[in-house]
């Protein structure tokens, strides 16, 4: 774990106390996945706080609580958002795009498969792409192992409507052009299988678009792009 920056591991740490957002804390899952050292962290700092969990007794916020916070923060003498210098990650008002960022950063440069964190050890792939959508919030997670298989995992919630379909696409060359990899029908972590494409590259294309039932009529993209990204090589 030596290799994941102070902010990373200061985020596993905000990820057990339940703090961050659903899309952080699947990037962090998937950090943990294939960091087999941050899955123990992370593990036994849940083990240190479940003792203090137990001995919690819930309690309601007093009705006037909303209306005293309001009124604290109308008596301040400055603005409640200024500018000021980047935050640092760990920081609660660091900016959320920010933070995904460098989780989705930390991902793409882990260079090991997936280790002891209860999931089954597989082989390392060749790259790794994290798909942002266009505001730059990372949408999934595409494994490729280079062996006519890959693996995509949605790290962020995607409505797909009844009449629609999800198919991934990769561009292998120029020459070649946009390639399915494989069309989905629900958002859950899937594999994906295909044939006659050469080994992926650093920086090789991928991307997730909302097509008809089916898939696309044209054997190209045609809708809606949910996520793309370039591939970061693992080998």
């Amino acid at each position: 774990m030596t290799h994941l920056s102070d902010q990373i591991i200061a985020l596993s740490d905000e990820y057990v106390l339940g703090v961050l957002t659903q899309t952080e804390g699947a990037l962090i899952e998937e950090v943990m996945a294939r960091d087999p050292e941050l899955a123990r962290r992370v593990g036994a700092l849940r083990d240190r706080f479940l003792p203090l969990d137990r001995s919690a007794t819930p309690q309601d916020l007093p009705p006037e609580f909303i209306t005293q916070v309001r009124a604290e923060l109308a008596a301040q003498d400055r603005p409640l958002f200024v500018s000021a210098p980047p935050h640092a990650a760990n920081q609660p008002s660091a900016p959320r795009k920010w933070r995904l960022g460098l989780v989705a950063a930390a991902l793409v440069g882990l260079a090991v498969g997936i280790g002891s964190s209860g999931l089954k050890p597989v082989p390392n792939p060749t790259v790794v792409a994290v798909l942002v959508d266009a505001a730059g919030v990372p949408q999934a997670v595409i494994d490729d192992y280079g062996n006519d298989t890959a693996f995509v995992r949605f790290v962020a919630p995607v409505t797909v409507p009844a009449d629609r379909t999800l198919q991934v696409w990769t561009l292998p060359s120029e020459q070649m052009g946009a390639t399915s990899l494989g069309t989905l029908d629900q958002t859950a972590a899937t594999r994906l299988r295909f044939q006659d494409l050469p080994p992926p590259n650093a920086q090789q294309l991928y991307e997730v678009t909302l097509e008809p039932l089916g898939g696309s009529p044209t054997g190209r993209p045609t809708g809606p792009i949910i996520g793309k990204g370039f591939a970061a090589s693992q080998v």
